[in-house]
């Protein structure tokens, strides 16, 4: 605790970064940043944007890349991507900023930020391209955990040709993140393909009865072939279930 008094006292350190340092989490006016997430739980915090204002997205982004060197925002609008990427253009210029626009994710880096690296693939398949936000999602978070990363899109059971196309290239993949709506039934025609564990990812983008993702999500808990699901457009999640996963895998290869 001294050496890090010292470093404030110095001007080394700010405050907020001490205050991660000893408590975990940062506190600021927008709420508390969990700093020590991805030390504690594998899985790097993430800033959800529904609900914020753009001032409080950008306040979180710019504590997150102080205390963890990384900021990984979801959900987020225009005016809240303007908004993150001002306050670090004032606070953190020389932060590298990216944003996967069909997404709705932006992920800025600190000067001399390293992701880590993993020995393991994770594959995102998408049904068609009303799966991409989501989708999108599991692909940045997997990534941002040091995974590789493998996109296959546009491959919906409509036409099934268009999966057979692909099975090389699934069964080469460590972990597979399957996107669909509708009735849900990509994660099971492709679980029924590969002897790779496979996360469902249902998509709010169905309609008529048991719509907006219901149908999926129930088709996938339903599944007669072996695969996990997660909750409706829950991308961050199946993305960090799938890191996790390449986590075990990686470690496994040293």
């Amino acid at each position: 605790m001294r050496e890090l008094l010292e470093a404030v006292a110095a001007g080394e350190l700010s405050v907020t970064e001490a205050e991660s340092k000893l408590s975990g989490y940062a506190t600021t006016e927008a709420g508390r940043f969990d700093a020590a997430r991805e030390t504690r739980r594998g899985v790097p915090e993430a800033i959800l944007c529904d609900g914020k204002i753009p001032g409080e997205v950008a306040t979180l982004a710019t504590t997150a890349v102080e205390t963890t060197g990384r900021a990984l925002v979801t959900r987020a609008d225009d005016e809240q991507i303007q908004a993150v990427r001002a306050r670090l253009a004032k606070e953190h210029p020389d932060a590298n900023v990216q944003v996967r626009e069909r997404a709705n994710i932006l992920v800025a880096h600190a000067v001399g930020f390293s992701k880590p690296e993993l020995d393991a693939t994770v594959g995102v398949v998408s049904a068609g391209t009303s799966d991409a936000i989501p989708a999108g999602e599991a692909v940045t978070v997997a990534e941002e955990m040091g995974a590789s990363t493998e996109e296959i899109h546009d491959v919906g059971v409509a036409s099934l040709v268009r999966v057979l196309d692909e099975v090389e290239t699934l069964r080469d993949a460590d972990v597979l993140v399957v996107a669909a709506g509708r009735e849900g039934a990509l994660p099971t025609v492709i679980a029924g393909l590969v002897d790779t564990p496979v996360i469902g990812l249902p998509v709010s983008n169905g309609y008529g009865h048991a719509g907006q993702g219901k149908s999926a999500l129930l088709g996938m808990l339903q599944s007669c072939t072996v695969l996990s699901a997660v909750n409706i457009d829950a991308g961050f999640m199946a993305g960090a279930q799938a890191g996790l996963i390449a986590q075990a895998i990686g470690s496994a290869k040293e």
